[in-house]
């Protein structure tokens, strides 16, 4: 009897993946964990492993094309069972997304959709609740966006409660904040339209495009500013229209609710990492024989873990419905890596109680992974506090945005050597600028002076950094 392999709960509340690469043919006998599809999801790129060994018989899905967990991607044939069946003419409705990125509904959905207008008055903004009440999936997972899910737990609601306004039934910030009596903060002093009168508001049509490799685009999820309809650009000039790629629509909108959510402050600094830059060049060989290449980054991610136990608020989380400030006692710090699908943050674990070569060894293997793609989702999730160096890139200095969650992050420029005023002369060293962005509930402006103190003191005495060195 033929076999289905569907998509796994990838756990972390993700509901949906993009299918990158279909590693297997149809018609081909593989054995059980053999790597059957790549996919990428909020968090990371991810190989699949068959789960049996057999035979392909039927491919469901094509690259470039998102899925929703249990949907369908392979089935198998029975072990020495008849030739796989010819590929059939189009792949099933049931996978295939539309559009919009919504996710798909069954055809007794889409059928009860034009049936709602006649049964809703004309007048008024009330076509709102009926568009919940048939787009609202009836079981499995609900589908909302990560950031959606981060809302509804701050705000204490229970998704599936909530009956989605989306496409398809997803379930936006909009309902969860209608779910919870909630009003999203106004920005710059203007207020935010209820959900009704958001969802009623004109959108532009796209522009006809040609079909992309990447796939269709899909809208990003929404923090619940509905943003003004975009002019026509195509009446001044010509214009090209590219989707998103996944990571990049998963970037945006993390970017946007830790921008539209956290009160940012930044504190401006500056380290002389002169004797710290000397101690590197002396210690090159001797770290290189131990299999360790020695970084300016091993050693901030060292000062950032011993400050944080000096200020551990900044190695917290706030949790405002419960009005409480978690403060984590462990220690696992992010570095931001770029990579040519975007940037990603993997995590280095307990980095307080590791010794620098460690720090610097662990670094370089997870930093590999991320740019290879072989991340795994263990990788990338459980920071609490993030570090991201652009010094290689030039610069003078730069304001980051807080990796959500956390409630700070540690942003690195290029140093430089600078005219310094020292015992009375004026001297050449080599000068690191600093920026703390911070969460302004947490912490004031005097905490924030106070840690990064204590960073750019560590960093300018490095004998307290290089342990086993």
């Amino acid at each position: 009897m033929p076999r289905q392999f569907t998509l796994p709960d990838l756990g972390e509340g993700l509901t949906e993946a993009e299918i990158v690469a279909v590693l297997v043919r149809e018609g081909e006998v593989i054995g059980e964990d053999a790597p059957l599809l790549e996919v990428e999801t909020d968090k990371a790129q991810v190989e699949i492993p068959s789960p049996i060994a057999g035979r392909v018989e039927k491919i469901h899905v094509t690259p470039g094309q998102t899925v929703k967990v249990g949907a369908v991607l392979v089935t198998f044939a029975d072990n020495g069972g008849p030739a796989a069946a010819p590929p059939r003419a189009a792949a099933p409705p049931a996978v295939a997304p539309p559009a919009s990125g919504a996710a798909p509904t069954a055809p007794p959905a889409r059928a009860a959709g034009p049936a709602t207008p006649a049964s809703v008055p004309a007048a008024g903004p009330t076509p709102a609740t009926p568009a919940r009440e048939t787009a609202a999936p009836a079981a499995g997972p609900v589908p909302a966006t990560p950031a959606t899910r981060r809302l509804a737990r701050e705000l204490g609601v229970d998704l599936h409660a909530v009956r989605g306004s989306g496409p398809g039934g997803r379930v936006l910030d909009t309902d969860v904040q209608a779910a919870a009596g909630a009003r999203v903060p106004t920005a710059r002093g203007v207020s935010t339209a209820p959900p009704a009168a958001a969802s009623a508001a004109p959108r532009p049509q796209p522009a006809a495009r040609e079909a992309s490799p990447a796939g269709p685009a899909k809208p990003l999820a929404g923090v619940g500013l509905e943003p003004p309809p975009l002019p026509r650009f195509e009446q001044w000039g010509a214009v090209e229209r590219v989707p998103l790629s996944h990571l990049r629509r998963t970037i945006a909108e993390r970017m946007t609710l830790s921008a539209t959510l956290v009160p940012h402050v930044t504190h401006f600094d500056r380290a002389d990492i002169t004797d710290l830059d000397a101690i590197i060049t002396r210690n090159l060989e001797r770290a290189r024989e131990r299999g360790v290449t020695l970084t300016l980054t091993a050693f901030l991610l060292r000062a950032a873990a011993l400050a944080l136990r000096a200020h551990p608020h900044f190695n917290a989380s706030l949790d405002p419905a419960a009005g409480e400030l978690i403060v984590k006692r462990y220690c696992h710090l992010g570095v931001a890596v770029a990579t040519p699908r975007g940037l990603i943050v993997p995590v280095l674990r307990d980095v307080d109680g590791k010794p620098l070569l460690d720090i610097g060894r662990e670094l370089a293997a997870l930093a590999q992974r991320v740019r290879e793609g072989h991340a795994t989702l263990e990788d990338l999730r459980g920071g609490t506090f993030t570090i991201t160096n652009i010094g290689a890139l030039g610069g003078t200095g730069a304001i980051p945005i807080i990796n959500y969650p956390e409630v700070a992050i540690l942003g690195v420029s290029r140093a430089r050597q600078e005219p310094v005023v020292r015992g009375g002369g004026i001297v050449p060293r080599l000068m690191l600028p600093l920026t703390l962005t911070f969460d302004h509930r947490v912490a004031d402006g005097a905490d924030g002076a106070r840690f990064a103190s204590e960073i750019v003191g560590l960093l300018e005495a490095p004998e307290r950094l290089v342990g086993d060195l």
